[in-house]
């Protein structure tokens, strides 16, 4: 079957600021594993990214322009960055790369309050189990 647009006038054309979606996020089926405010967050950072995917928007005022909750919003941060979609270190938001994408589950690095990382001693300090 030969496609003709329906309206040729409007055929989208890629736009001077650098921004577009991998096909591989729907042909790979990563979109189908995320919830409803994960796929609304991941398109906002892939629209607002620069060429590296790198995105400084603050927490509350993506929660806002999304409409989530402050909940809502850290659980679908946490989605992307544990299937590997997204990283994130406050302030500062990355797209990562599909082609890496690895079909396991990623666990993000133990990190405290602040984003710090944390060490094995201090994890186990805080499950009540001492240092090991």
């Amino acid at each position: 079957m030969e496609k003709h647009p329906i309206y040729p006038e409007r055929v989208r054309k890629i736009p001077r600021q650098f921004s577009w979606v991998d096909h591989r996020l729907v042909r790979e089926h990563h979109i189908d594993r995320l919830s409803h405010p994960a796929a609304a967050l991941y398109l906002f950072l892939v629209t607002v990214g620069d060429a590296r995917g790198l995105s400084y928007y603050s927490d509350g005022i993506l929660s806002d322009r999304l409409g989530m909750d402050g909940n809502t919003f850290t659980q679908a941060r946490e989605q992307l960055t544990r299937r590997g979609l997204i990283a994130y270190k406050r302030p500062l938001y990355q797209i990562l790369a599909l082609d890496c994408y690895r079909q396991t589950v990623m666990m993000p690095a133990p990190r405290n309050a602040t984003g710090e990382l944390q060490s094995l001693a201090t994890i186990f300090k805080q499950n009540g189990e001492g240092a090991p």
